[in-house]
């Protein structure tokens, strides 16, 4: 099972997201994240992969949910979602990621994963949740079939 993360920035009415050039949902909208290293902390690994991911540098990032995947019947992979309202600097592209701004209204949720549009909405709203999404059939994630999930509200973290 892999642990990683996202982080989703809200400025006023717009949210940034990523077009994913490469990897697990390459093609995709999502937020900017990754993979913890070893020794890092989920929000030491956010602020780490904003970096590296969209050149900007995001300030006190909040903890806002939890998503476990499951897959075939085995966890694999396991986020930690964030959302941060204050940044320092101007989106810009890197080799993984190319950034996109959003009104929260007209988010693009056709080329989402699709649970995407089942907990998005909590975190614009600023509403804590644990989530597990179960996927079936194809060699990866990106390759699976979305069959179910279960979504807890209002959890503390």
């Amino acid at each position: 099972m892999d642990e990683a993360t996202l982080c989703y920035i809200v400025d006023g009415e717009e949210v940034l997201l990523i077009e994913k050039r490469r990897g697990l949902g390459s093609g995709l909208y999502n937020g900017p994240g990754g993979k913890i290293e070893s020794g890092e902390t989920p929000q030491e690994a956010i602020v780490r992969e904003v970096a590296e991911e969209v050149h900007i540098e995001v300030h006190d990032p909040t903890k806002v949910g939890e998503l476990t995947f499951f897959h075939d019947d085995e966890i694999r992979l396991f986020v930690h979602v964030f959302r941060s309202e204050s940044y320092q600097g101007e989106p810009s592209p890197s080799p993984e990621a190319r950034p996109v701004w959003f009104h929260r209204t007209e988010l693009p949720y056709d080329d989402m994963w699709e649970d995407d549009r089942l907990w998005l909405p909590l975190v614009l709203e600023k509403r804590q949740f644990a989530g597990a999404f179960v996927f079936e059939g194809g060699e990866t994630l990106d390759e699976a079939s979305f069959i179910d999930h279960e979504l807890t509200l209002d959890v503390s973290y």
